[in-house]
């Protein structure tokens, strides 16, 4: 194969003799740091490389970057779009494809991303410690007596905060703690601020306002004294620092996060419009209740006064009153019958016992003959001429002496056998 410099028109070079040189040439190069901004990242499934392109931070210039995944997992914070590196990477050329890229070995942010990696590791800190449980947040006064805000003198923020919130609800008050809000003085103003305003019991409530600005700007609002100053306070906080993507760890901490000031006037105070406008709704919807409600139950008493029962209450105790006759006729009835039978019944017993009794039979004519000793003479031979008897009859006694004994001829022929015998 010709030499690459030797090579001409008649004898050209391969493409495959140009690859290799340019992949010996730039494996000359070895491991070298580059400073860029990290463009585009592409994590692809089941791929043990993560690829990246990595941008001139100048220049319109950019190479692929690659790196293991478990280098890019243990970025503390992640690695993101946007963030700006130092990367020691060793340059390579693949030659099938003609593409050059750089192999990361070692990966460092710089500059903001750099500043964003201590405020992540601050987040986690303070994070790991508690001060940003959501178990923590405290509910805003639904009409606060005093709001308090921090913000700075003659401020954007400190007119729309005041402003909204009087155009929302006109008698609000406000007590206004000035305080830098940016530079080395903002983190202790603002937290003297705050502690002035705690000691006041007529606040409710906290604002803390200011403007959008760049990342340096907001860095006081994630210093740590303040956020264990605003951690302590037991008045409720709003925070409402720079716009919506701006995320201070002043937001994290505090009980309401505002993404404007504008946003926080509208979080702390009601709309006296809206609240005017759900009172006469709440107002005329219980009167629609109320009347849909008495016209039911003057309809249901309207049926009830209808029915026969109620129309003619009389009707109903007339019915009653003569099923009660009734019932009282039918029980005399029934207890005068059985009267009745009782009275039958007790007359055949009285009438089988006089039947059975002796004096039925002196009744009949019969009497009963007795001697003077009281024993009943049965025959003739119990007694003799002037012997003192006494005859019982149904109605009494007859005393007498008897003249003579005449015995029964009938006896006589069949004299009576004795008992004893």
């Amino acid at each position: 194969m010709p030499s690459l410099r030797d090579a001409t028109a008649e004898s050209p070079a391969p493409v495959r003799a140009v690859a290799n040189a340019v992949t010996q040439w730039i494996d000359k190069l070895g491991s070298v740091w580059v400073e860029g901004q990290i463009a585009q990242v592409n994590r692809r499934p089941g791929v043990n490389t993560v690829f990246m392109t990595l941008r001139d931070t100048v220049a319109d210039i950019s190479v692929t970057l690659t790196c293991a995944r478990s280098l890019f997992d243990s970025m503390n914070p992640p690695l993101v779009e946007g963030a700006s590196v130092v990367v020691h990477a060793r340059a390579s050329f693949y030659a099938n494809r003609g593409s050059f890229s750089l192999a990361a070995r070692e990966i460092k942010m710089v500059g903001l991303g750099e500043l964003l990696a201590r405020l992540e590791r601050r987040r986690q800190l303070l994070a790991a410690e508690g001060l940003f449980a959501p178990e923590l947040k405290r509910d805003l006064p639904f009409l606060p007596g005093r709001v308090g805000l921090v913000t700075a003198p003659n401020s954007a923020a400190e007119r729309d905060v005041l402003d909204n919130a009087r155009r929302r609800w006109p008698a609000v008050q406000f007590e206004v703690a000035y305080a830098a809000m940016q530079g080395q003085r903002c983190a202790s103003e603002v937290i003297e601020a705050l502690q002035r305003l705690e000691r006041n019991p007529d606040v409710d409530v906290i604002v803390v306002a200011r403007g959008g600005g760049s990342i340096e700007d907001l860095l006081p609002f994630s210093d740590e004294a303040m956020i264990r100053a605003v951690h302590a306070l037991r008045t409720p906080v709003v925070s409402a620092i720079g716009h919506e993507p701006d995320q201070p760890l002043l937001d994290l901490v505090a009980d309401v996060r505002a993404s404007t000031p504008t946003d926080a006037a509208k979080l702390v105070v009601p709309d006296m419009a809206e609240e005017a406008q759900g009172v006469t709704w709440a107002r005329d919807r219980l009167r629609q209740v109320i009347t849909q409600r008495i016209a039911r139950e003057q309809e249901w008493l309207a049926q009830v006064r209808s029915r026969p029962a109620m129309a003619d209450p009389r009707n109903l105790l007339a019915v009653r009153s003569e099923e009660v006759d009734e019932l009282v006729a039918r029980a005399r009835r029934t207890l005068s019958h059985r009267l009745d039978r009782a009275a039958d019944d007790i007359g055949h017993q009285r009438a089988r016992a006089q039947a059975l009794s002796p004096l039925a039979t002196l009744q009949r004519g019969y009497a009963v003959l007795q001697d003077a000793d009281g024993h009943v003479v049965t025959s003739v031979a119990q007694s003799a001429a002037g012997a003192t008897v006494s005859v019982r009859v149904a109605d009494g006694r007859i005393h007498a002496t008897t003249d003579r004994v005449e015995p029964d001829a009938l006896t006589t022929d069949h004299p009576q056998e004795d008992p004893d015998e």
